[in-house]
Parts: C-alpha cells; sequence; structure tokens
C-alpha cells in the first residue's frame, strides 16, 4: 500500500531511516570514532607491554614483597583497562554527550565500594573468628 499524497520530504526522511538501519549513522556532529589501524596497533602493543611486564616481573622474582607485587600488578591492570578503554572502545568524554563516561564513573565507584567492603569483611572475619587450628585442637 503506497501513499498517494507522500512528499519528497518523505521519501527523503525514509531514506535517511533506510540508512540509518543499514549502520549509517548520519547525525552530524555525534560521531564516534572507529579508529585507525595505527590507533589498533598501538593500543595492541601497550595492552601486550602491560601484560609482559608484570610477568616478567613475578616470573623472575624480581618483587621480593608480595605485596608490592600484587600492588604492581593491580596498577599495570587499572593502566591495560584504560588503555582498552580509550584504543578499543574508544571512550571519551565527548562520545554520547559524556553519558558513557558517567556510566563509566558510576561503574568504578560502585566495582570500589563492592571490592573495598568485601576485602574489609574478609579481613575481620579472618582476624575475629577461630582459627582452625585451635579448633581441631579443642
Amino acid at each position: 500500500m503506497t501513499d498517494r499524497h507522500a512528499t519528497p520530504h518523505d521519501a527523503h526522511a525514509e531514506h535517511a531511516h533506510d540508512d540509518h538501519a543499514h549502520g549509517h549513522d548520519d547525525h552530524g556532529n555525534d560521531h564516534a570514532s572507529h579508529g585507525t589501524r595505527g590507533s589498533y596497533l598501538k593500543g595492541f602493543f601497550l595492552s601486550v607491554l602491560l601484560t609482559a611486564v608484570p610477568f616478567w616481573a613475578v616470573m623472575t622474582g624480581a618483587f621480593k614483597d608480595p605485596s608490592t607485587a600484587a600492588l604492581v600488578i593491580m596498577l599495570f591492570a587499572v593502566l591495560q583497562i584504560i588503555v582498552h578503554m580509550i584504543y578499543f572502545l574508544h571512550m571519551n568524554t565527548k562520545s554520547e554527550n559524556g553519558w558513557t563516561m558517567m556510566a563509566l564513573i558510576f561503574t568504578i565507584i560502585l566495582v570500589v565500594i563492592t571490592l573495598s567492603g568485601s576485602i574489609w569483611v574478609m579481613y575481620h572475619m579472618n582476624t575475629n573468628m577461630m582459627p582452625m587450628q585451635a579448633a581441631v585442637d579443642m
């Protein structure tokens, strides 16, 4: 069923809708960067480096203190997350009018609260509960 009273504007709107449905986003000022081969390679090499350095440090015993090793590994993990978000997920403050960055900040806050709360609970349970050896000796 075709509309006999269709205007050229309607035909243009239908064509624009068809383009949008096929992934051709033509909204003007809100274009998301899809990256270049160079940026993907840069992200890849940074990811490999941020994986290889902590792996090498642990395998060679560069850290004498286990807590220092854990801290350095976590630091490199956070850096790797940032590299992935920038180079592979193309997240920045301009994409989607900043909403992706706000969602990221909210997620980070929730993760920090959850992890720090879990570590706090486990630490206090470990220090305040009866050790297993003492329970066996009774």
